[in-house]
């Protein structure tokens, strides 16, 4: 069976360190060999792939750009009116991910807007998302690009994110159609069922600590060490994001890490 191979979100982790160049530094001497940039847009995109090739890290996954946050927008892809903004969004993602060597874009879907109910407007939104999404798997195809979609927590984490359950997910992508379009999946709630039942689409996971987001050896809900071996059961070959808020010094809240990679014979830096 295959260990699983870890990538550093460096807009979470080394918060210490104020630029990403610096954090992508970081994350590999600390022995990570892939990285993922939340929003990497504020910097220049070779001075990014400079960095992550100087790490020795392969970069696995951005978002499309949020849109204006000034007015509290996450992500535009289900997002009504917002269409051409969203494909604005989409080829400069395309272009940092091309520069980045970056295989996968996560493709947010966003907020239900401020004011309006849920389940009003559920159809509409689903409609848009559709759209959007058909539009971009062609243009992520053309490039060899994966398009991913993660629900987000409305209870925990952003109670008007618009895609809320894996189940709504899956049946997106399921009416989509496109087979350059994948599951993201972030641990949180009846996780085996749901790892067995969705990681055939999964092309991505991410793992924090529930409720409090941090390190997975952090106290919490969650059991990590089970999760981890449930992931190797199942024979999964994709990444596993550490998309948490450091709860110290990021290096030392790696330990979890540590102990995993020296039980598994991992090569890390610096051995």
């Amino acid at each position: 069976m295959a260990p699983l191979r870890f990538s550093a979100n460096v807009s979470w982790l080394f918060p210490e360190l104020a630029s990403l160049p610096a954090r992508l530094r970081a994350a590999g001497s600390s022995g990570f060999q892939a990285a993922e940039i939340g929003w990497p847009y504020a910097e220049p995109p070779e001075a990014l792939a400079r960095a992550a090739r100087e790490a020795g890290l392969q970069l696995v996954l951005i978002n499309t750009p949020p849109g204006d946050r000034e007015k509290g927008e996450m992500g535009l892809g289900a997002v009504p009116g917002r269409q051409a903004a969203f494909r604005e969004g989409l080829e400069q993602a395309v272009l940092y991910a091309k520069a980045l060597g970056c295989p996968r874009i996560h493709l947010m879907a966003g907020r239900v807007p401020q004011g309006a109910d849920r389940a009003a407007v559920r159809g509409e939104m689903e409609t848009v998302f559709l759209e959007n999404l058909r539009h971009a798997a062609g243009v992520l195809a053309q490039e060899n690009l994966v398009g991913l979609l993660e629900p987000i927590n409305t209870r925990v984490t952003d109670p008007r994110y618009f895609l809320d359950t894996p189940q709504q997910a899956a049946a997106i992508l399921q009416k989509a159609g496109r087979p350059n379009l994948q599951l993201q999946m972030i641990m949180d709630g009846n996780l085996t069922e749901n790892i067995r039942q969705f990681l055939p689409i999964v092309g991505h996971v991410q793992v924090a600590q529930v409720p409090g987001r941090g390190e997975p050896s952090s106290p919490g809900e969650l059991n990590f060490p089970y999760l981890f071996q449930l992931l190797e059961d199942e024979g999964y070959k994709g990444f596993v994001g550490c998309e948490y808020q450091p709860q110290g010094d990021t290096v030392e809240g790696l330990s979890w890490l540590r102990s995993y990679w020296d039980k598994r014979g991992h090569p890390r830096a610096g051995h």
